[in-house]
């Protein structure tokens, strides 16, 4: 008997068989997900794991040591956490990525025993490798997420073994043709779907009272800058840069801006120094409410943050990160822009004169910004969460099936407060 606790709650359950025998057991579904290393893949994973629990399954989220992922974990409740010895393969580290990937594969072996009802989902990214491989050797189904327009080199390897494939871009369902694969679109965690289903009125009366939070004026045009989990400091660059001008040049706006850990300081002092009203964090953990409170946002363009952004409707130019695998974040960008739902530039086209023209044109045209967020509405999939967790609870379902007559009998289903 396997007891997994979740919050202070833990349940066991066990079902007696006609006649009153006590063999065959009901086992609980399982769910481990695969999802760290960067936020791009730890946000959609929260997400499906969300709607899992509510359905009754048990979820266990696999990450990566990174500081992104365990500070993401914090704050989540009734899911297990197996924080894996895994690293980036990239050049350098393959040694250890190698080692770290063989350590990991024997733990989730372990955990993920071939006589138990397990589903896996990979959300991408070197974290996956090991969670899938395991899972797979030992029968339970597996699954695979690509957020970007063009499918990662982790998945790209996954795919031939997973029993389906979910996309967020149709374009990256062309990259496996002949594959199980669903254009589901990205997962995005409820208070971004809470905050995009607001009236209009409702909004408005939401970003006057985030922004009073955040000490800035309630009326006031805000640009909110988000570099995202990895890539922040070419964009916080662009934007301090482009500060004196704009001063010169340009009527105020305040600033939100999310600099990641190590800029933080250098990017609020240069706010101070001219005299700029800005609220300036490392990390934010209420980032929709961020979104409601932004005028324009200035952002890199992971697939996850689009998700988000496309969810809440903001209006938005993206400087997509230049060291992005396979150029993956200007795909996701040019997919959004040549539907009207953002404007890009380059690392490099983002000078102090371009950023100024371009959020100022965005600044000052209402219609500009209306018709932004109503391309932007196309990229929405509010179900894409549900829909891939219907698919791993059917595959679920199906696998406790298979392994029910080989679990030892017990009690009744019980619960065991703790």
């Amino acid at each position: 008997m396997r007891v997994v606790e979740a919050g202070n709650k833990a349940t066991v359950y066990r079902q007696r068989m006609p006649g009153g025998s006590d063999c065959s057991a009901v086992p609980p579904l399982r769910v481990g997900i695969a999802c760290g290393g960067t936020g791009g893949h730890l946000f959609p994973g929260l997400a499906v794991a969300e709607v899992l629990r509510q359905r009754g399954a048990e979820v266990t989220l696999f990450v990566s040591p990174k500081e992104v992922d365990r500070r993401a974990v914090r704050g989540v409740h009734g899911c297990a956490v197996e924080v894996l010895p895994v690293a980036a393969w990239q050049a350098g580290s393959r040694w250890r990525c190698l080692t770290g990937w063989l350590r990991a594969w024997r733990r989730v072996r372990r955990l993920c025993r071939a006589g138990e009802a397990w589903v896996v989902l990979g959300m991408g990214g070197f974290s996956s490798v090991p969670v899938l491989g395991a899972a797979r050797r030992a029968g339970h189904p597996v699954f695979l997420h690509e957020s970007n327009a063009v499918p990662g080199r982790a998945n790209r390897w996954l795919v031939r073994w997973v029993d389906r494939a979910f996309v967020g871009f149709e374009c990256a369902a062309k990259a496996w043709p002949g594959r199980p694969v669903e254009c589901t679109g990205t997962p995005v965690r409820s208070s971004f779907a809470e905050a995009g289903r607001l009236d209009a009125i409702r909004r408005a009366d939401e970003q006057r009272r985030v922004r009073l939070e955040l000490g800035l004026e309630a009326e006031a045009p805000t640009v909110l800058v988000v570099g995202g989990s990895q890539g922040a400091r070419g964009l916080n660059e662009a934007v301090l840069q482009a500060l004196p001008q704009w001063q010169r040049t340009r009527a105020p706006v305040q600033w939100i801006h999310v600099t990641g850990q190590e800029d933080e300081s250098r990017v609020r002092a240069a706010y101070a120094a001219q005299k700029v009203r800005a609220v300036v964090m490392p990390f934010s953990e209420a980032m929709a409410e961020l979104m409601l409170a932004a005028t324009v946002v200035l952002s890199r363009a992971g697939a996850s943050f689009l998700a988000e952004l496309a969810a809440v409707g903001v209006p938005a130019l993206l400087v997509p990160f230049p060291a992005a695998a396979d150029d993956h974040q200007w795909h996701n960008a040019r997919c959004l822009a040549d539907s009207g739902a953002a404007r890009v530039l380059r690392q490099s086209e983002a000078t102090p004169e371009r950023l100024i023209r371009e959020l100022g044109e965005l600044l000052d045209g209402d219609e500009v910004r209306r018709a932004m967020v109503t391309a932007q509405r196309r990229w929405h999939r509010p179900e894409a969460a549900a829909r891939i967790a219907e698919a791993l609870w059917e595959a679920g379902q199906q696998r406790v099936a298979e392994v029910r007559p080989r679990v030892c009998c017990g009690p009744t289903v019980a619960a065991i407060h703790g």
